[in-house]
């Protein structure tokens, strides 16, 4: 049988984009308490944040993101948004990525369910990892999009490389998986592999002709 672990952040749904935006962390939260009325918690096994708490310290951000941009996520909250206006525009934090209260710590929950899943992977704890919470995969090195601060897929992926030579990434939303694509553009290390809709649609990234540009050009064998 399979063992499967589940990342179960009590906390994560409690954050608030606003009133109008269509991200919705209150649904990981829904998800978690409708699995445990049908008993598929007590399946699994569940990971919590306590006892994992020295990786949750341990995250560096900076693996894949810039020191500037994670140096500025740490200190942007509503109470001084207003005189960093400069920085908001260069990092991209506005409409889509909005600021909010906690924002740091919600990135730092909802990668960490991913880093330690990845953590288990690696040490045979578990065959598979879910993080519900997870999968903000549009984040940039230097800049939020797309509803998404921290990229917790290109984190947990690097985790993987650690132990692994290489690494599939299969990605079912239905926007282009473009940070994470990005990433890892240059490599043969990790393949990407995006199902999203395409053409006059967020991000508009993700054409059959992106296969990577040198040692991470894919070589198409009709």
């Amino acid at each position: 049988m399979k063992k499967v672990s589940y990342y179960l952040n009590k906390d994560i749904g409690n954050y608030y984009y606003g009133a109008n935006h269509p991200m919705k962390p209150h649904r990981i939260k829904m998800t978690n308490e409708l699995l445990s009325s049908y008993n598929i918690l007590n399946c699994m096994d569940i990971v919590g944040l306590n006892e994992h708490i020295n990786i949750v310290d341990e995250i560096d951000f900076t693996k894949f993101h810039s020191d500037e941009y994670i140096d500025f996520l740490h200190r942007v909250n509503p109470d001084n948004m207003k005189s960093l206006t400069e920085q908001l525009l260069y990092f991209n934090l506005g409409e889509d990525c909005p600021v909010f209260d906690g924002l740091f710590d919600f990135c730092k929950q909802y990668s960490a369910g991913s880093i330690i899943g990845a953590h288990y992977l690696n040490n045979n704890y578990s065959d598979i990892a879910i993080n519900w919470s997870g999968g903000l995969h549009h984040a940039k090195k230097h800049e939020a999009s797309g509803f998404c601060y921290i990229n917790d897929c290109v984190l947990a992926i690097l985790e993987l490389l650690n132990y692994h030579e290489r690494i599939l990434y299969i990605d079912i939303d239905i926007h282009h998986g473009d940070g994470v694509e990005e990433a890892f553009f240059l490599t043969d290390r990790v393949l990407t592999c995006s199902f999203h809709k395409y053409g006059d649609y967020f991000p508009g990234t993700g054409s059959l002709n992106d296969i990577g540009v040198n040692k991470g050009k894919i070589l198409l064998i009709l």
